[in-house]
Formats: C-alpha cells, structure tokens, sequence
C-alpha cells in the first residue's frame, strides 16, 4: 500500500524556513553590529589622535559627527575625559564614542537590550 507522498517537502519547508529565515537576519544583525564597532573604532583613534595634539573638544567632536558613516549623527554620543581646561601635556586623554544599533532580527530584543549600544574608547598621550 503506497501513499501519495506530493504535499511532504511542502511541509517539511514550511517547518524549517521560519527558523532559516531567522537565521539569516540574525547574521545580518551581528554584521551590522561588528561594522559599527568597526566603524567606531576607526573614528575613535583618529579623534583621540586629534586630541593628543591638541586640538580643541569642540574639533574633536566635530571630527567625529563629520566622520560618521553609518547613520544618524544625532544619535552618536561623544564623551571627551579631561576636557581641554584640564588637559596638559604629558597627560592622557580619552575618547568615548557611544552609537546604538537596532535589531532587523524578530524576538532578538526580547533576548538582548534594544537597541544594542556601541561603546568605544581609546586613550593616546597629549604631545
């Protein structure tokens, strides 16, 4: 006695392509995530960099906006440690750049804070 086995792929596909679907913008999310870091990190060094030969906060952060790639400028958060009131030379100055990124993936949020924060620093000694 043979069945008519037509319909069984159909429903075989049904069943793996929600998780196959899934799959595929979570990967698309960390690759979002790992180019921002990338990204961040870049601008990062070169506006520290500015800051060790002694450009102003205000350069440096407009360093920064102008340099960002990635998205809105808005939501790019800069934090300068010393500001330039304080900075001498022989000392360390820091720069934090902070940027979110939001989640294409379904139901990651629930498992991860949305949207996901990108923190960088980078410190370089003032010339």
């Amino acid at each position: 006695m043979v069945k008519s086995e037509k319909g069984q792929s159909l429903v075989e596909f049904a069943l793996v392509l929600p998780l196959l679907l899934i799959l595929i913008c979570a990967t698309f999310d960390f690759g979002r995530v790992m180019y921002t870091y990338m990204h961040l990190n870049l601008i990062a060094q070169e506006s520290v960099r500015m800051g060790g030969l002694g450009e102003s906060d205000l350069g440096i952060t407009t360093f920064a906006q102008d340099n960002l790639r990635i998205g809105d400028v808005d939501l790019l958060q800069i934090q300068i440690s010393p500001n330039e009131s304080q900075r001498q030379s022989g000392d360390y100055v820091t720069v934090t750049l902070q940027y979110p990124v939001a989640y294409v993936t379904p139901f990651l949020a629930t498992l991860f804070p949305s949207p996901y924060q990108v923190i960088i620093n980078s410190t370089i000694r003032v010339e």
